[in-house]
């Protein structure tokens, strides 16, 4: 009983410690300050700005300051500033600044502002509006600064609050106690001024001293005639001074004439800038409108040509293929069936060399036993001849029986010796065959003696045997 008490302290003793941690993390900003966390603090940044409310500061990687929002007075004797006219004025002005609590802008200030004092602060705020204000003056006319106060403090404020809020500042506000210049112009401007107000009232008291006169010169004519020449002498001097004011009204307008040339250059010149900046614009929105979809539409079109294309590529590319395999299995086809057909040819080949072989061998072996029978090789050729015979006479009869005569003329005498001339042509005629002995000679060989000898022989036997008798 007494462990599970002990546990259970221990449990809530750990627990307190834990809230008192995650407690002790929490950091409340106030509503005149703003929270930097500096260290780890996620999203690629270097700090987190917290204005008011609660934000948790983790231990070791993480660690947090405070930047101050309270406004700062600086005051600048601004003497010497050169004017559009490039005459020099001093404007002695007090600017309130406070670092801004705009999101952006706090973290320009936790990054260039955080652990500067006051004072530095204030002198880095101080260089800017020396060189902004500077450059503000230089912009405008004496006229512009001294009658158009609005128009000037907006100036300045356009020109300073941008580069002040790059160092995380904003302007709160800015005034202008006197504005003088070395040169007197702006004093000359306003003794004109007086001038004219004094000579108009002297004119007012000239006339009413001239009606008062008039009124007494009637009981004495000298003095009318005095009166008479006070009111000319007065008339002189409001004459001079009417000449003066002209003078001075002259001037005035020509100033005047000048300020508003250069207002009116100034005005076309913004609105030439102007419509050159609305030319732009809508030439962004057409390149939006008209160019970028064409663009978008044809990288579309080249896309779907270059799939299609991919797509034939690829079908082609499967077709030929296709082809390639159909065209090497036809020819492995015919391949084999002329390797089948080679073989069989040469089966056929083989087997008729071997049957002419044997027919060979078999003459060989007769040709042999021929000549062995006739003991000579001369007798065997004349044998082998002698096979013949019937078929070179059965050709030369065929010869004969193959010639056609349409028509034979014989002009027979009757007294022929040893038959007649029609008989001997067809005798003549037979001769025109070779006999066999011939034939045989022509081979080489002669014919033995039991197949007769030739005609020519006999004859020479027989002349050998019977010469004839001389004469």
């Amino acid at each position: 009983m007494n462990l599970d008490i002990i546990a259970l302290m221990v449990g809530v003793i750990v627990l307190f410690v834990v809230l008192m941690f995650i407690a002790s993390r929490f950091v409340r900003c106030p509503a005149n300050k703003v929270l930097v966390i500096q260290g780890s603090v996620g999203g690629g940044r270097a700090v987190r700005c917290v204005h008011g409310g609660l934000a948790i500061v983790w231990p070791l990687i993480q660690d947090y300051e405070f930047l101050d929002l309270t406004p700062i007075t600086i005051t600048i004797p601004l003497k010497g500033a050169l004017s559009q006219q490039n005459i020099r004025v001093n404007v002695p002005s007090t600017f309130t600044i406070a670092i801004d609590n705009n999101p952006e802008n706090m973290t320009n200030a936790a990054v260039r502002l955080l652990g500067l004092s006051f004072r530095d602060i204030e002198s880095m705020a101080t260089e800017i509006i020396f060189g902004q204000l500077r450059l503000t003056i230089a912009s405008l006319t004496i006229e512009e600064i001294n009658q158009d106060r609005e128009r000037f403090l907006a100036a300045i404020q356009n020109n300073i609050r941008p580069e002040l809020q790059k160092i995380g500042l904003t302007l709160i506000n800015v005034n202008i106690t006197d504005i003088t210049d070395e040169s007197g112009y702006i004093e000359s401007i306003g003794k004109k001024a007086a001038s004219t107000a004094v000579n108009q009232a002297k004119i007012d008291v000239a006339e009413q001293v001239k009606k008062g006169d008039i009124g007494a010169s009637d009981a004495d004519r000298e003095r009318r005639i005095k009166v008479a020449a006070f009111n000319a002498q007065a008339v002189e001097g409001e004459n001079k001074a009417k000449a003066e004011i002209a003078q001075y009204n002259a001037t005035l307008a020509e100033r005047e004439a000048e300020a508003r040339q250069r207002g009116t250059v100034a005005n076309q010149k913004a609105e030439s800038e102007i419509q050159i900046a609305r030319a732009e614009t809508e030439q962004n929105r057409l390149q939006a409108e008209q160019v970028v979809p064409r663009e978008i539409e044809k990288r579309k079109i080249e896309i779907d040509a270059e799939a299609q294309a991919q797509k034939m590529r690829k079908e082609a590319s499967g077709r030929a293929d296709a082809a390639v395999i159909a065209a090497q299995a036809e020819g492995e086809r015919l391949r084999r069936e002329a390797a089948g057909e080679a073989d069989a040819i040469l089966s056929v080949k083989t087997a008729e060399a071997e049957g002419l072989q044997k027919i060979l061998n078999a003459k060989a072996d007769g040709f042999k036993n021929i000549v062995q029978s006739c003991g000579e090789p001369k007798d065997a050729s004349t044998m082998l001849m002698v096979e013949k015979i019937e078929e070179i006479v059965k050709l030369q009869a065929e010869a004969i029986r193959n010639i056609k005569i349409d028509r034979i003329t014989v002009w027979d005498s009757g007294n022929g010796e040893g038959g007649s001339s029609t008989a001997n042509f067809m005798s003549n005629m037979i001769k025109t065959l070779p006999p066999l002995h011939e034939v045989a000679k022509m081979a080489g060989l002669d014919l033995p003696q039991y197949l007769g000898e030739a005609q020519e022989k006999k004859a020479y036997a027989a002349e050998k045997t019977n010469p004839p008798a001389k004469s």
